[in-house]
């Protein structure tokens, strides 16, 4: 009995021991698997890390995203479900263009921008010109966590729509690689800004190389 007892007390630490709790690695990531833009440090984030800028091009060119977006009436349109696509591509420098095909309550119709990005100010410019009849210019600030993700807050000038005179803030939050959402708000003759939606861009991953 002695025996037997002092044999299984060292089964047991053998299978308790070092080997028990090693762990498996880690299998690293299949080639053209979508990843985010947080650098990989090989450690935790601590507090006093760099924020990593923005690669526009990395996120925003490619495959066109699409969108649904309910809107109120108001200068910009009436009232309903607007659907379409947007892509991007780059045209040089620190420029880019935008274009968007869509159609809602109003019909089809087109915006085009084209988009400065000086990366190393983290500042964004674009000049924006929707076929519904108006056009306008923002600036906007990115800023990031250290966790990859981005917020994009764009700012108007005053412009003219419907007879009105309009402003619109956008707050793009860049929350995944296949998807960014933008919150909306407008203001009419100076009023106060009130919601004009919340819609998501999304487009789908890249297949596997070859296909």
């Amino acid at each position: 009995m002695y025996t037997m007892r002092i044999l299984a007390v060292a089964a047991l630490v053998t299978t308790c021991g070092p080997q028990a709790h090693a762990q498996t690695p880690v299998a690293a990531p299949a080639e053209g698997q979508i990843k985010g833009q947080a650098p990989d440090r090989g450690r935790p984030t601590k507090h006093d890390d760099e924020q990593p800028l923005l690669d526009f091009d990395s996120y925003f060119l490619g495959a066109p995203w699409t969108f649904e977006w309910d809107v109120p009436e108001g200068p910009l349109g009436q009232a309903g479900r607007i659907t379409g696509t947007t892509t991007y591509k780059a045209l040089g420098g620190k420029y880019y263009e935008a274009t968007t095909q869509a159609e809602g309550p109003d019909g089809t119709f087109t915006v085009k921008e084209v988009i400065g990005y000086h990366k190393d100010y983290k500042a964004l410019s674009r000049h924006v010109v929707d076929s519904r009849g108006y056009a306008f210019d923002q600036i906007a600030h990115v800023g990031a966590d250290l966790g990859g993700f981005y917020n994009i807050l764009f700012e108007s000038a005053p412009f003219t729509a419907g007879g009105h005179t309009v402003r619109i803030r956008h707050t793009i939050r860049l929350n995944s690689p296949l998807a960014y959402r933008i919150a909306t708000s407008v203001s009419v003759d100076a009023g106060p800004f009130v919601n004009y939606g919340n819609p998501w861009w999304r487009k789908q991953a890249p297949g596997p190389p070859g296909q």
